[in-house]
């Protein structure tokens, strides 16, 4: 299995540093929880039915007229090359490492391809697989620039894959509402924004055709009760969404401005974290760690090498944060 934030235990164990006393920040999950309201006892005694509200409430968020809902979106992430014929795909990287791993796992062909090189390759390919805003350059790109991608791909029967997990504070950036074009599917998280990762829950837009055929390999149920009723609630709340929105955008903000004092200029970001590439990133993580705050490592060779810091909680966890980064600068001028 390929490596990913959030491994607390793993860290707490390996530093010898309690769990509790960990500021985690090497997750691109907001860090204000919704309020889990009281679930009735029916949701967990009973089979999920479709028919609740969910769908419903996630079309009215997503301005779509039909989702499909998936225990996380990266359930849809392994199951969409399971529904396409072998072919030749492309991944916009650096990305979300499981995309590419996926469609190999499946048998495709896959090539990795930075940003200056998908207008040589795209015509070679039959499946364009694209994080935006990415993870974790924070690249964002423009519905125009994607549609027309879109759009090569669709006269050749291929597909445009968009990842946005981190698009909810940006959403008049979405391709939610062309997703009526066949050929073009975007994949939704619920727990990053909402900050309840471990709920499960994301959801998959798309012509009707394909979100059929995606609903047959991923099976009956998938979605239990609770997570259900707990999401329709969390994307029915228009004021939370608002206050969440603000929050995290003034927090990222701030986030950029608490690097740069430090000298960690991030390359890029979005509302949910920051990304700073610097050959020290191995050493940075390290010296983070041992103090008890942990990062999202990206190992690279040499300048591509790279760390992501997510949104801290509270004021003690700013003023934690930045008496780290104090501390590395004057060991590390």
């Amino acid at each position: 299995m390929l490596e990913h934030g959030g491994r607390l235990r793993a860290a707490a164990q390996h530093y010898g540093i309690d769990r509790a006393d960990w500021l985690d920040l090497s997750t691109g999950i907001a860090p204000w929880a919704w309020s889990i309201p009281e679930i009735p006892l029916q949701a967990w005694a009973r089979l999920p039915e479709v028919d609740d509200g969910l769908e419903a409430a996630a079309c009215a968020y997503y301005g779509v007229p039909r989702v499909l809902p998936v225990p996380g979106s990266q359930a849809a992430i392994q199951a969409l090359p399971r529904v396409r014929s072998a072919c030749k795909v492309g991944v916009l990287s650096p990305c979300y490492a499981e995309h590419a791993h996926a469609w190999r796992k499946s048998g495709f062909l896959v090539r990795e391809v930075l940003e200056h090189e998908v207008e040589y390759f795209l015509d070679s390919l039959d499946v364009l697989v694209v994080v935006n805003p990415n993870n974790p350059t924070g690249l964002h790109l423009t519905t125009e620039r994607l549609l027309e991608w879109h759009t090569r791909l669709a006269e050749r029967g291929g597909w445009l894959v968009v990842d946005e997990a981190f698009m909810d504070n940006t959403p008049a950036l979405s391709l939610a509402a062309e997703t009526w074009r066949i050929g073009l599917i975007v994949l939704r998280s619920f727990g990053k924004f909402f900050g309840l990762a471990g709920v499960r829950l994301g959801f998959v837009l798309a012509e009707p055709g394909l979100l059929k055929s995606l609903a047959r390999e991923i099976g009956p149920w998938a979605v239990s009760g609770p997570t259900r009723m707990l999401g329709q609630i969390c994307l029915s709340d228009l004021e939370g969404q608002a206050r969440q929105r603000l929050r995290c955008e003034q927090a990222s903000q701030r986030l950029l401005a608490l690097l740069g004092k430090y000298d960690l200029n991030p390359r890029g970001g979005c509302a949910l974290f920051q990304w700073v590439v610097t050959e020290q990133a191995q050493a940075l993580h390290e010296f983070c760690a041992r103090r008890g705050v942990l990062l999202r490592l990206f190992a690279g060779d040499g300048p591509d090498s790279s760390v992501r810091f997510g949104l801290p909680h509270e004021e003690a966890d700013w003023v934690r944060l930045e008496h780290v980064l104090l501390e590395y600068r004057k060991e590390t001028p």
